[in-house]
């Protein structure tokens, strides 16, 4: 896949002191891990979606969120950003929807059935009301 994302070794070298040091046995690869993680956010990906090159999606998942509760990403964003001196919330959206193929249609299908009930409902009306006349 040429469209993969990696980050550079600059970039990484400007990451790695934000990230926790390791403790015991080694960990993974932060550079690919971080990699996966971007593409997965910037495609909208689900975690099993990520190409194998980026390891297993539990190898994605897990340290996302070990670095999401132990406030990693805001520290990144914080020391990218530069000297401040307040102290703000930086917010990344990579939410999207998804929606069934035929879900667009469906409000119009049940509204034109709706409209032909009413209409067979009315025919019925009007032909019991001359029936009975």
């Amino acid at each position: 896949m040429s469209d993969l994302y990696w980050l550079t070794d600059e970039q990484m070298a400007r990451l790695e002191p934000f990230f926790p040091k390791s403790h015991g046995k080694p960990g993974v690869d932060d550079w690919r891990v971080l990699s996966g993680l971007i593409f997965v956010n910037r495609n909208g990906l689900r975690w099993r979606d990520a190409p194998v090159v980026y390891g297993p999606h539990k190898t994605l998942y897990n340290p996302w969120k070990w670095w999401s509760e132990a406030g990693v990403f805001v520290l990144i964003m914080e020391g990218l950003s530069g000297t401040q001196t307040e102290r703000r919330t930086v917010m990344i959206d990579a939410t999207y929807l998804k929606a069934h193929r035929t879900a667009s249609r469906l409000a119009v299908k049940r509204a034109a059935r709706a409209v032909h009930r009413t209409h067979q409902r009315l025919h019925e009306h009007q032909a019991s009301r001359h029936h009975r006349c």
